[in-house]
């Protein structure tokens, strides 16, 4: 399944240097391992233009002692 999310610039950049390999979300999608992030790159107050896919490859939902109740940690990897 692929989900459209928006994203702040600072962390936009730092998964397209792959500096950021994971995204943190409140499960309310019912992220799967295999899902596709459609990241959209957001100010605040507008979309900038700048998108880039990731493929979720691990997740850690909130059964994982530390993860908040609802949300979820994925391991994600930019698709070409």
């Amino acid at each position: 399944m692929e989900h459209e999310l928006k994203i702040y610039p600072k962390y936009f950049e730092a998964v397209v240097s792959r500096k950021k390999m994971f995204e943190i979300r409140k499960n309310d999608r019912k992220f799967c391992a295999g899902d596709v992030l459609l990241l959209k790159e957001w100010d605040n107050i507008k979309y900038t233009g700048r998108e880039v896919k990731v493929e979720v490859i691990y997740l850690l939902d909130d059964k994982f002692i530390g993860i908040q109740t609802g949300y979820v940690v994925m391991g994600i990897e930019l698709v070409n």
